[in-house]
């Protein structure tokens, strides 16, 4: 089992705390049990207009995969739709208590990348948690985004816990020596049987990780290769919401009382499993680009997460 890099430059990082909006919200199941995708006609995400002046609480937002650094056909300017998702945020009528960014900030973690990316995301009104994805630890090497992000809260490990307005938060990184699939390995797993054995099963849990933690595309490895062992620990809480990047898409997926929910990138979209060779960037036309990115609010009642995935079309 692989050993944090964190341990070698846990205090070096820049202690920066950077730091809210659009639309979209219309399932399609997908063949496979439970799993949700969040795509309309022609499969591009769908905007749908949120009722004025309804669940204006917000507890937190996230986005993802941003790619800082991509100049493909895709999306061109990828700083610029970075940017419209910060304003977009930015707007929200009230503030939420951070933006969790889920990974893959950058295209290839070169410091000009990460220097890009932090001038827009320093920009957010709220507090920013950003995750490092593959794209951010290229080479398995995590100094440079250790220089420009750091987890409030983190272990040496990296990975982190905190609790917030009755809820129970968890960070898990599972970008470690990444080869094709996810991997948390046997030091953050013993971390996180500790974390959780002091939280009550009635305490609403909420994670936060880049890849996906269950199998929802083996194939492609959009899956943790040893997820079902971090899942098996939180299967004893009432109420799990398990939310992350890496795939580009809104997919939803349940498993007796977990709640998984993939993002929409900011970048650009990739292909719905099983519909291309492999996955990659999708080229759209820039308003069904806008159409099929975004962000994500998160609010919660009574522990029961309310996700609204909001694209950035006008």
């Amino acid at each position: 089992m692989p050993t944090s890099p964190f341990h070698e430059g846990h205090d070096r990082g820049e202690r920066r705390r950077l730091v809210r909006r659009g639309d979209f919200l219309e399932h399609v199941a997908w063949t496979g049990a439970g799993i949700a995708y969040t795509l309309g006609a022609g499969g591009l995400l769908t905007g749908r207009a949120v009722a004025a002046g309804s669940h204006d609480t917000v507890e937190f937002v996230q986005i993802s995969d941003s790619h800082i650094g991509f100049h493909q056909a895709a999306n061109p300017d990828v700083k610029q739709t970075l940017q419209m998702a910060v304003n977009a945020i930015n707007a929200l009528p009230r503030q939420p208590s951070f933006v969790v960014h889920t990974g893959d900030i950058t295209h290839l973690s070169t410091a000009a990348q990460f220097d890009d990316a932090r001038a827009i995301l320093s920009q957010l009104r709220a507090p920013l948690i950003a995750l490092p994805g593959e794209h951010d630890v290229v080479g398995n090497d995590f100094k440079p985004y250790l220089l420009n992000f750091r987890i409030p809260h983190s272990t040496a490990g990296g990975w982190a816990s905190w609790d917030s307005n009755g809820l129970h938060y968890v960070v898990l990184l599972n970008v470690f020596n990444f080869e094709k699939m996810g991997l948390l390995g046997g030091e953050q797993l013993a971390w996180l049987e500790r974390d959780l054995s002091a939280v009550p099963s009635t305490t609403p849990v909420a994670v936060f990780t880049h890849v996906p933690l269950y199998a929802l595309y083996p194939q492609w490895g959009w899956t943790t290769d040893d997820g079902t062992k971090a899942l098996a620990l939180l299967q004893r809480f009432e109420r799990v919401t398990i939310l992350n990047g890496h795939i580009h898409q809104v997919v939803t997926h349940e498993e007796g009382n977990i709640r998984f929910a993939s993002a929409a990138a900011t970048a650009y979209p990739q292909p719905k499993p099983g519909t291309a060779p492999k996955p990659g960037p999708v080229t759209l036309p820039h308003d069904d680009l806008l159409r099929a990115i975004g962000y994500r609010t998160v609010e919660f009642d009574d522990g029961n997460a309310r996700l609204e995935d909001r694209s950035l079309a006008t």
